[in-house]
């Protein structure tokens, strides 16, 4: 007997919030958009008038993270629509085909950068209009803690990956805008090697974050289980429950927003049919309760005979 659950609960300690999961990370994706819109505004100013490598490289990370923001709300509409007859596990590694693209993407333009910058090493420009960039990238720090504090809120409503890693790139960002601000001072008070440093060093940042975007997306494809932690709960719970006796063949993954969930309880060999399946409604009851996420879970029934059985044939193989 197969038993199937899927739905959706998301929460925040104790309290309930009413709002879906997709009004949050939209809502996160139109706010990082306007921005980095702003930023990218403003650092093409700055780096036109200035002509700084660094202010370069801030310039090309903020396209990149527009681009990005852009491809994500995009694939979001996709990835966050319902299971249908062609796709009966959900749409969500969508998300995880777009962090592929972005990856190739950010990887590119980072090299483009390093060249560029190891051009300025050997061919030094002085700037001008430096202070025009030291209040561009104040005004760049401050727009990127407000993404920053968006995404944070929603990833606590939602758990959401897609956000999640945004999160953790633009936390980057405000270093970097900070490394270029240093960059421009220093190179204002003579040390013209300064920026076309930092340039190259924003080069190696990218292409950091674009392995990381890649690995991530790689393990959702592959569909990589969930932690460990979180595997031996779904076992713990399992096992509290008075009518089962074992828990085997425990398989786990994330697509998008949704934890697919299959595994086998060892029951009672006379436990009724209509017992056990209630059992595995309340197994599955217990699980939703403790990670209040999106869950699709799949348990079959097997009578503790047979399994010990087959532990007994597996161990003796």
């Amino acid at each position: 007997m197969i038993y199937s659950v899927h739905k959706s609960c998301l929460r925040i300690g104790k309290k309930v919030h009413h709002r879906s999961y997709e009004f949050w990370v939209k809502t996160a994706s139109a706010v990082t958009m306007v921005m980095v819109s702003l930023m990218i505004a403003a650092k093409c100013w700055a780096w036109l008038a200035s002509g700084s490598a660094s202010m370069l490289g801030s310039l090309t990370d903020s396209l990149m993270d527009i681009t990005a923001s852009a491809m994500s709300f995009l694939v979001l509409g996709y990835a966050l629509r319902p299971a249908d007859d062609d796709h009966r596990f959900g749409h969500g590694k969508a998300e995880a085909l777009a962090g592929l693209g972005q990856a190739a993407f950010i990887a590119g333009s980072g090299c483009l950068l390093a060249f560029h910058g190891v051009e300025r090493l050997f061919n030094p420009v002085v700037l001008s209009h430096s202070m025009l960039g030291v209040w561009v990238s104040i005004f760049a720090i401050a727009c990127t803690l407000v993404v920053v504090f968006v995404q944070t809120k929603v990833v606590n409503h939602t758990d959401s990956i897609a956000i999640k890693a945004d999160s953790v790139h633009y936390k980057g960002d405000i270093i970097l805008n900070a490394a270029v601000l240093v960059a421009i001072l220093l190179a204002q008070n003579g040390m013209q090697y300064a920026d076309p440093l930092f340039a190259i060093g924003v080069a190696g940042y990218l292409l950091y974050n674009s392995w990381d975007i890649a690995r991530q997306s790689a393990d959702h494809l592959m569909d990589k289980e969930l932690p460990d932690e979180e595997k031996s709960q779904i076992v713990e719970i399992a096992n509290s429950h008075g009518d089962v006796f074992g828990v085997h063949d425990v398989r786990t993954r994330q697509g998008g927003k949704v934890k697919f969930i299959q595994m086998h309880l060892e029951l009672e060999d006379t436990l009724p049919l209509i017992r056990a399946h209630y059992v595995a409604d309340e197994v599955v009851a217990m699980i939703k309760a403790q990670f209040d996420c999106e869950m699709d879970i799949l348990i079959h029934q097997d009578p503790l005979s047979l399994s010990q059985t087959q532990v007994s044939e597996s161990q003796n193989s």
